[in-house]
């Protein structure tokens, strides 16, 4: 039996005001869940609410078990939040180190990052810092990964590297992933969800997404 990751029913409200009403998602390991929505949809709250870190009325089961704060089982679960985590203070050397990821490798998927083993996450522009987070977020151990944003400091070339980085490391892991460049969650997810007014609708393609006014393809 394959890994998984579950909800349903999940609710939230913010100052009052009721964000997630009726929310169902499911991952297993093998699986790229796109997960879209406009601005203010939620996407970050229902991505904290499976990471732990915001508490809502419904729980989430990994394996058909309720976790109490999965955040603190880097084996279960890592998330990618938008903004930058690693301390700008770090190296390299000492963030691969952490992961107990080899540096020799990664410097095969982007070379441009050879010799920079000693240098510090503050002094890299925010496109490397991005991909060295998504990097060792993806290389871990954990069985579930979740990127918010992964793709937008990225340029082409990296974002398309980033994308077989997902596709690799798919087979033993479950990836939910939500970014406003829709395109790449269309090309990569096996399953796409549309957020949408509180609730979650599983689309097939991108007529749906039309249908359902998050795009005009058209």
């Amino acid at each position: 039996m394959k890994p998984v990751v579950e909800s349903d029913g999940l609710q939230v409200a913010v100052k009052e005001r009721k964000l997630l009403s009726d929310v169902c998602l499911k991952c297993e390991r093998g699986e790229i869940i796109g997960l879209l929505g406009r601005n203010g949809q939620g996407k970050s709250c229902l991505m904290n609410i499976i990471y732990g870190s915001l508490a809502c009325e419904k729980s989430v089961r990994f394996d058909q078990v309720s976790i109490k704060e999965p955040y603190k089982k880097p084996t279960l679960i890592r998330y990618l939040p938008q903004f930058h985590y690693l301390p700008n203070s770090s190296c390299l050397q000492r963030v691969f180190k952490d992961f107990e990821l080899e540096y020799d490798f990664f410097i095969q998927v982007f070379p441009e990052f050879k010799g920079k083993q000693k240098v510090a996450i503050g002094r890299l522009s925010g496109g490397q810092k991005r991909l060295v987070e998504i990097y060792v977020i993806m290389k871990s151990r954990s069985l579930f990964v979740m990127l918010d944003e992964p793709f937008t400091m990225l340029n082409p070339l990296q974002i398309e590297k980033v994308k077989s980085l997902l596709i690799e490391e798919k087979s033993s892991k479950g990836i939910l992933v939500t970014d406003h460049l829709y395109r790449h969650i269309l090309d990569l997810s096996d399953s796409i969800y549309i957020l949408s007014n509180g609730r979650t609708h599983l689309t097939k393609n991108s007529i749906d997404l039309e249908r359902m006014g998050y795009v005009n393809i058209s």
